[in-house]
């Protein structure tokens, strides 16, 4: 339409210029449109702006549209008391016209979020939100657009819902009863569903309007790509403008390229009704957006009506929760003084203090309650300080989540602690709500070591890192001897959390899948708060003057002299490792980390055996579909098999990132080099799992002080062997004499 405005500006020119007479080209679809929008108000109706006040400027303008962005029925008391009804009685009387879904409107279930639809005046439109069945994308739940005729101009605006709504919801909203999705949101894992869901809707408003602008709840923050605005307009063509939310982030007026290289307006108002903005369609074509706080509508009285509602549930809100029930001389914040909010991506008071609280109920019911963790994103409040009420505990808290306590495995713990580690950066630059606050536990994260945990389109968990796990030094507090001791990954524990994280894939956390439920659904998340505040000698909160140091991050990498920053000269295989790295047989992971936990694979095995024997010509054909040509490491696996060293996984196919067992490299390493040699393996209690091909290797290994047993009698056969173990093997079998091995038989290895 823009491009139309401007063609006809300049043929009306010409025509003039000529001295004809125009008739009837300035008649409808030439008038100004002007749209007001607001996002990511979260119930916040105590601010200077307030709905009455967004109604009364509505009223003062002639034909303007209003609409929300989404996630404006939950975020305080204000609208958790009554699930939002109340603030959609106040959207109604203000004169909403248009919503679109975010995050936050599914916060109080499915049928929540339904009723909330219900109850508004207003239509809302999702053109990525739709039903599913069986994992077939069936159709759209809402209206993917609406169209609005204003002066003779009709807007069409193309909802749009964050893929994210899965995770910064919770996952079990959209499954049935037996953990079947039912209800999809398009995103993709590298957005092209979502691009696509968009397009479409684009194409087909287009049709019917004169311009098609999102209304999309995506933001712009790194840690929502490929899901974000600018993305999604880069990725699609025939926007004019998109009105954002989502990432509370403050943008009056940008302009971002489309896939055509056409320009499209994004604007932003930020959060919590701080502002107001106020989008302008000119006859011309042109698009204007700005942002009016409320000192620029200070000549406007509220509008009596909408402030009626405001007023009332205020006070009724404020009388049920206004009584103080302790005070607390500290400052319970979560921002810097630069206004970033913290308690996202680091360890901040009010989450040491909430993570406490949920200790607290469950240790004060006489139950073993062995750690407890918060996930960020559930701690909402500004700063607090001097007295504390149900109210400012709502504040904190302000979803409404019941506390649980289930029997977890230190594995469980370990990869809840990664996954919620997963963004944290160096310069603090990147959010996330499942960042973990602890109690009872401390930990460490090395941002220097990338993240590779793994998951699924809808950004949930499925599975522990690839590579090596950035977080460290994980230590469980022992609460008889009052010292920490370190995680044990088999051993059991019970943990504190929020039905959001251990029951319903909140924020992605799928890895409790088998935990023992202890005691379920006890406290709401305020009451658990409000709980622990009364624990206090006359109700007077102490200890939380700053953080109090239980999540270490490290921003950069302590290297050694070797190079890698992820053990130190104390570890018990320094030596072993030293050895590898300086005649050049084991390559680091990285960089930094040469990864010491980690499972030796096949290819760096053989690697390693094959430079151990000086790299010789090569001149035999690569049986192995799974090795590349032009891998670097072809040569070694092709020696490897032509001497029998390794074989393949079968006859086509060498596994080369398959991990070693201990008897599979004791098999190798007797096939490279070995001798007769015999050992009493019945002296380890684990013998008898020692595969037959093994067998001989292993009595050699244990003969010729390769293999030792372990502290528990075992010898552990069937253990994967870790990088460190290799190292201290391969240093070993350096040293051994020379002697020709007996001609083994080829069996898989």
């Amino acid at each position: 339409m823009r491009k139309w405005n401007k063609l006809l500006a300049l043929l009306l020119a010409m025509v003039m210029a000529l001295g004809m007479t125009v008739t009837a080209f300035a008649e409808e679809g030439t008038g100004e449109v002007t749209v007001l929008y607001t996002n990511d108000v979260h119930t916040y109706i105590t601010q200077d702006m307030t709905y009455s006040l967004v109604a009364a400027y509505k009223d003062s303008l002639e034909n303007a549209l209003l609409v929300d962005a989404g996630d404006a029925i939950q975020g305080t008391a204000y609208g958790s008391m009554d699930k939002g009804e109340s603030i959609i009685k106040m959207m109604n009387a203000a004169g909403y016209d248009l919503a679109t879904l975010g995050n936050h409107e599914f916060d109080y279930g499915m049928e929540g979020c339904m009723q909330a639809i219900e109850w508004a005046d207003f239509p809302y439109v999702s053109c990525n939100f739709y039903h599913e069945k069986d994992g077939v994308v069936g159709e759209n739940v809402l209206d993917s657009y609406k169209v609005f005729e204003v002066n003779g101009v009709k807007v069409a605006f193309v909802g749009v819902t964050t893929p994210e709504s899965f995770t910064k919801s919770t996952p079990a909203y959209f499954q049935d009863g037996n953990g079947n999705y039912i209800y999809g949101i398009a995103g993709g894992e590298d957005g092209s569903a979502l691009y696509a869901a968009v397009q479409k809707a684009i194409d087909a408003a287009a049709a019917e309007a004169d311009y098609v602008i999102g209304l999309g709840h995506l933001g712009v923050d790194p840690s929502s790509e490929p899901w974000t605005s600018k993305e999604v307009i880069a990725n699609t063509t025939g926007l004019d403008a998109f009105i954002d939310g989502h990432s509370h982030s403050t943008v009056a007026m940008e302009s971002v390229k489309d896939k055509a290289g056409d320009t499209v307006v994004l604007t932003q108002t930020g959060s919590y009704l701080n502002a107001l903005g106020q989008m302008t369609i000119a006859a011309d074509g042109t698009i204007t957006t700005k942002l009016l706080s409320a000192a620029d509508l200070a000549d406007l009285t509220p509008d009596a009506d909408v402030k009626a509602i405001e007023d009332a549930w205020v006070t009724e809100i404020d009388t049920q929760l206004g009584e103080v029930i302790g005070h607390i001389d500290d400052t319970l914040d979560n921002y810097d003084a630069d206004g970033n909010r913290l308690v996202r991506k680091q360890e901040t008071n009010t989450g040491d203090f909430a993570a406490d609280a949920l200790y607290y109920l469950f240790d004060n019911m006489g139950l073993d309650v062995d750690v407890a963790i918060m996930n960020g994103g559930g701690i909402r409040n500004e700063a607090i300080t001097g007295d504390i009420s149900y109210k400012t505990c709502k504040e904190i808290h302000t979803f409404g989540n019941v506390a649980c306590l289930q029997t977890v495995t230190g594995q469980q713990l370990l990869d809840a602690l990664e996954w919620g580690a997963k963004d944290a950066a160096a310069d603090g630059s990147m959010e996330n709500g499942g960042f973990l606050h602890v109690s009872g536990l401390k930990y460490t994260i090395d941002t220097s070591i990338a993240s590779t945990v793994q998951k699924d389109e809808k950004g949930v968990w499925t599975g522990g890192p690839t590579g090596e796990y950035r977080v460290t030094d994980v230590q469980v507090l022992n609460s008889e001897t009052g010292k920490y001791e370190a995680l044990d990954l088999s051993a059991k524990y019970n943990l504190a959390g929020y039905n959001y994280t251990l029951r319903d894939l909140g924020d992605g956390f799928a890895m409790f899948e088998g935990a023992v439920n202890v005691l379920d659904y006890v406290m709401e998340d305020y009451m658990v708060l409000a709980n622990y505040v009364k624990s206090f000698e006359g109700g007077k909160v102490t200890g939380y003057a700053a953080p109090a140091g239980r999540i270490t991050i490290l921003t950069e990498a302590a290297l050694n002299d070797l190079g890698y920053s992820d053990f130190t000269k104390d570890n018990w295989y320094y030596d072993a490792v030293a050895y590898v790295t300086e005649n050049k047989l084991v390559d680091g992971l990285t960089a930094t980390t040469f990864g010491p936990g980690e499972g030796m694979t096949r290819v760096a095995l053989a690697t390693a055996l094959y430079r151990m024997a000086g790299s010789p010509e090569v001149t035999g054909e690569n049986p192995f579909t799974d090795v590349a040509d032009d891998a670097a490491y072809k040569d070694a696996v092709i020696w490897a098999y032509e001497n029998k060293v390794i074989t393949g996984r079968t006859e086509t196919t060498f596994d080369p990132e398959g991990t070693v067992l201990r008897q599979e490299i004791a098999a190798m390493l007797y096939r490279y080099k070995g001798a007769d040699a015999e050992a009493d393996l019945s002296v380890f209690t684990d013998a008898d799992t020692i595969s037959a091909y093994a067998t001989d290797a292993m009595s050699w290994m244990v003969s010729t002080g390769l293999f030792q047993g372990n502290a528990d009698g075992t010898i552990a056969p069937r253990a994967t062997a870790t990088r460190a173990q290799v190292a201290t093997i391969l240093m070993r079998f350096a040293d051994l004499p020379e002697a020709p091995a007996e001609e083994a038989p080829a069996q898989a290895a």
